[in-house]
């Protein structure tokens, strides 16, 4: 590597990186790097990493999300960056997607550029096993905690320093490491992903910061959303499936934006007894769901039911009925897999 070789040394694990992933990313001299609506940190910060890694390359890129940037990311240098749809004058020779299990997960700018995403060959990195791989070409590593843990590993094998773009590239790949492990505290996190944030660490990357910022920092309409929901607390099959339900007039009250339910459900998976844990969200006449779970209970096998997918631990869906429909139906398939031997729905 062109910087001095630093102690971190992640050649053994960034073998495993495709080659062809290597060469189409070096080859892309106009790239569009997009992630999913409804961004969080891992997403935002592979496709950033993934323009910076395009641009060391000699290229220009542009990294790309349907929705506004959320608040809480927008420590984080080069979040500025991102647009909201490609740039219209641009020829793009290739599109990155990634982070996302499906391509209709990038939201609007699938339909408002369906020619862009017909023409253009489409790269694919993402760690959900449930990815349907629709790039022309997939690189899909469900063992992975993270897309950033990837991309980190991709860099390594493109010889471009984690240093790069002044600590602008740890910083976006750590924190992507971190929201996707619950700062090293979900089962996803392996010792290839300590290392992996260990040259992170050690490239710059604050990540004490990070954690603190995404973790720890929550503005007062945040706290005063997450009282609403957590009071109405509701549970089932002797405490093993708890739920709790986000509704339109929650984020009025409270005077919060709908990026401000992140870390919700993960509160709600900190009861004590439960193996399965949603938060369900309403969305002018649909219903998201969020599910976390314990050893025992897949979520895929829970979000699946409703077209939806993710990790064995983390998943979510959007389920096309209202509130109270929505809730009956996916209650009664949690109870079902915890064993309970009826609906939980009340």
């Amino acid at each position: 590597m062109s910087h001095a070789e630093p102690r971190v040394d992640l050649s053994e694990y960034a073998a495993a990186v495709p080659q062809e992933v290597v060469d189409r990313l070096r080859a892309g001299r106009r790239v569009l790097a997009i992630c999913h609506e409804n961004p969080e940190a891992d997403a935002l910060g592979s496709a950033l990493a993934i323009a910076l890694l395009v641009e060391a390359s000699g290229g220009v890129a542009t990294p790309v999300c349907a929705d506004p940037m959320p608040a809480m990311y927008k420590f984080l240098p080069g979040m500025d960056r991102f647009r909201r749809e490609p740039a219209a004058d641009f020829d793009y020779d290739l599109l990155v997607v990634g982070d996302c299990g499906e391509l209709e997960r990038i939201g609007p700018v699938l339909a408002s550029h369906r020619a862009l995403f017909e023409r253009v060959p489409m790269l694919d990195i993402d760690h959900h096993v449930s990815n349907r791989h629709f790039g022309a070409f997939d690189w899909v590593d469900p063992h992975s905690s993270a897309t950033c843990e990837m991309v980190a590993l991709l860099a390594w094998r493109m010889g471009v320093p984690l240093t790069a773009a002044d600590g602008m590239l740890a910083s976006a790949l750590a924190a992507g490491v971190v929201m996707d492990t619950g700062n090293f505290q979900h089962p996803n996190t392996t010792p290839r992903t300590l290392v992996v944030a260990a040259a992170l660490r050690e490239a710059g990357a604050p990540l004490s910061e990070i954690a603190r910022r995404i973790y720890r920092t929550k503005p007062n309409s945040q706290l005063v959303l997450f009282g609403r929901v957590l009071s109405r607390l509701e549970s089932d099959c002797d405490g093993r499936l708890v739920w709790s339900t986000l509704e339109l007039a929650d984020l009025a009250a409270a005077g919060s934006g709908s990026d401000e339910s992140e870390g919700l459900v993960d509160m709600l998976a900190q009861a004590r007894d439960a193996d399965v844990a949603i938060l369900f969200k309403e969305a002018d006449g649909a219903t998201r769901i969020s599910v976390r779970t314990r050893d025992g209970v897949d979520a895929t096998v829970l979000t699946g039911t409703f077209g939806g997918g993710g990790h064995a631990r983390a998943a979510g869906a959007t389920v096309c009925l209202p509130l109270a429909e929505a809730r009956r139906a996916v209650l009664a398939r949690a109870a079902e897999l915890v064993g309970a031997g009826g609906p939980a729905a009340r």
